[in-house]
C-alpha cells in the first residue's frame, strides 16, 4: 500500500474518517461531488490509505481488462466476517480462478433456467399473504420471495416449517450485520458479551450450526438433489478435490448475502420506479400479456430494459475496488503497485454523456443503444463480474412478470436510497398499496399520460 499521494490524481484532502462517514451516508452524492470537482480518476483518503477512484467507461476499461494476476482484493475485512475467508469475494489470483471455474455451471444455461418455476412460485405464494386494501412495506415482500428462492434453490428446502427456521436464522443474521460493525474494525466489541457485535456474532453461530448440520447430514446419507448445495457438494476440482466444510460455508454465506438483500432491492425499485410512470407501466403489462412461458418471458426487450434501467438508476453497489499488484495505467496516470482503484458504478451511471437525462427512469434507453460493459455495469465487471448476474436478471424478470402481469398496486410515497449494511436501497422499503387481482385488458393507448414524481 503507498501513502504518497505526489504520483497520484488529485482529490480532496478530507481526513479519512469524515470521508468514510460521508460515504456511509450517501455514496451516490460523495461520488458525485469529488467527480464534479476533478473529473476521473480523483484520490480520496480512506482508513486504509489513498483510493484512486475511476468514474469514466475508458479507464474503467483499463481497470477491468488488466491481468488478473495484477489485482487483488481491497476491504476484504469488511465482508470477512459474514463471507468468510475463502468467499470467493474475497479470495484473488489462481484461488479465485479455481473456485469460480467450479461454481460458475449452476448459475448459466440449463442449470439454472431449471430454477424458473421456484422462482414463479415464490412471487405467487407471497401475494397469497395479500389481500385487497393491505399497505405493503415491499422490500419485506421482495425479501421472502428471494429468500424463498434461495432456500429451494441453492440449500434445496423444501418442507414449510424447515423453510421458516432457515428463513428466520438468515434474517437474524442479515439484520444484526451493522454498517459499523463492517466498515470500522474498532466497532467488532462485544463487552460481556452485549452490544450489536455481540448480537451479529450470536446470529451468525446459529446460522453457521445450522449450515453444518445440513453439510453433515447430507455427506454421512449421500443425500443429493438439483439443488446448488448438492451441486456445489458433487463437484471436484481439477485434482479431484472436493470444497471443504468450511469452503462450502463460507460460498453459502456468499450466495445468501449476495442473492437475497440484492435481488429484493432490485425488485422494490423497479416497482416503485413502474408505479410512478404509469404509461411505462402499462407498456410492460402489454408486452408480459404476449408470453407465458419462463424462458419466453425473460426473451422480452422491455422487460429486460426496465430491469437494466433499475440497476443504472440504483446500482445495489456503489463501486468496485481492487488493489494493482503492479503498476497500473487509468488515464494519464501510472499507479504504482499498492494502490487501490474503485471502479464508481454510480458516477458512471449518472454521466449525461452516456445517458441523456440521467435522473430520468426511461427504459426506452436500452431499446434504442446497445451500452457497453464499461458504460453500464450494475454486476461490476473483468474476470470478477459478479457470478450470479444472469440469476439475478432471470429472477427479477420472472417475479416483475408475475407480479405485474395479474396483480394491481398503488405507490403510498416517494423514495430515497440508503445505505443497508454492505448495499444501498430503498430508505422507506417502497411502500405500496396492493389492489388485489388484475382483470386483463386491452393493450393501453401510447399516449397514455405519465404521471412523474416531485
Amino acid at each position: 500500500m503507498t501513502s504518497d499521494r505526489r504520483a497520484l490524481p488529485p482529490g480532496p484532502n478530507t481526513p479519512a474518517v469524515l470521508v468514510t462517514l460521508q460515504y456511509m451516508r450517501d455514496a451516490y452524492r460523495f461520488y458525485r461531488k469529488q467527480y464534479e470537482r476533478y473529473g476521473s480518476p480523483f484520490t480520496v483518503n480512506t482508513l486504509r490509505g489513498p483510493l484512486v477512484v475511476v468514474a469514466d467507461p475508458e479507464q474503467a476499461k483499463q481497470v477491468f481488462t488488466t491481468n488478473p494476476d495484477e489485482l487483488d482484493t481491497w476491504g476484504a475485512d469488511a465482508l470477512d466476517p459474514v463471507v468468510g475467508p475463502t468467499s470467493l469475494l474475497l479470495v484473488a489470483g489462481a484461488r479465485h480462478r479455481r473456485d469460480r471455474k467450479l461454481l460458475t455451471p449452476p448459475f448459466h444455461g440449463a442449470r439454472m433456467k431449471a430454477y424458473g418455476a421456484v422462482m414463479r412460485e415464490a412471487a405467487q405464494h407471497e401475494v397469497a399473504r395479500w389481500m385487497p386494501g393491505d399497505e405493503l412495506n415491499f422490500l419485506r415482500s421482495a425479501q421472502h420471495v428471494s429468500l424463498e428462492v434461495i432456500l429451494r434453490a441453492v440449500f434445496g428446502v423444501q418442507d414449510g416449517r424447515a423453510v421458516l427456521a432457515w428463513s428466520a436464522a438468515i434474517t437474524s443474521m442479515i439484520e444484526s450485520a451493522h454498517p459499523a460493525g463492517m466498515f470500522f474494525r474498532a466497532a467488532r466489541v462485544a463487552p460481556f458479551g452485549l452490544g450489536p457485535w455481540a448480537k451479529f456474532l450470536a446470529a451468525r453461530a446459529a446460522l453457521d450450526a445450522m449450515i453444518y448440520e445440513e453439510i453433515h447430514e447430507r455427506r454421512a446419507a449421500q443425500r443429493f438433489g438439483d439443488d446448488i448445495l448438492s451441486l456445489m457438494m458433487q463437484a471436484r476440482y481439477d485434482d479431484g478435490a472436493a470444497m471443504s466444510d468450511a469452503e462450502l460455508r463460507d460460498e453459502l454465506l456468499t450466495l445468501l448475502l449476495a442473492g437475497h438483500e440484492t435481488t429484493a432491492i432490485s425488485l422494490s425499485w423497479a416497482m416503485w420506479w413502474l408505479h410512478q410512470h404509469p404509461a411505462k407501466l402499462e407498456r410492460l403489462r402489454d408486452e408480459l400479456a404476449t408470453a407465458t412461458e419462463s424462458e419466453a418471458i425473460a426473451q422480452l426487450p422491455y422487460l429486460e430494459a426496465v430491469c437494466n434501467e433499475t440497476l443504472r438508476l440504483y446500482p445495489i453497489v456503489s463501486d468496485v475496488v481492487r488493489t494493482a499488484r503492479a503498476p497500473l495505467t487509468v488515464g494519464a496516470y501510472t499507479l504504482p503497485a499498492g494502490v487501490a482503484v474503485a471502479v464508481s458504478i454510480v458516477t458512471i451511471h449518472e454521466r449525461a454523456d452516456l445517458f441523456e437525462r440521467p435522473a430520468a427512469f426511461e427504459p426506452e434507453r436500452f431499446l434504442q443503444k446497445k451500452h457497453s460493459p464499461f458504460e453500464h455495469l450494475p454486476f461490476g465487471g473483468g474476470h470478477r463480474r459478479c457470478l450470479g448476474a444472469a440469476f439475478a436478471m432471470y429472477e427479477m424478470k420472472l417475479v416483475l412478470a408475475e407480479l405485474l402481469g395479474a396483480h394491481r398496486f398503488e405507490s403510498l410515497g416517494q423514495e430515497r436510497p440508503v445505505r443497508r449494511g454492505v448495499t444501498l436501497g430503498p430508505a422507506e422499503g417502497v411502500r405500496l398499496r396492493y389492489l388485489g387481482p388484475r382483470a386483463p385488458s386491452r393493450p393501453s393507448s401510447e399516449n397514455a399520460k405519465e404521471r412523474r414524481p416531485h
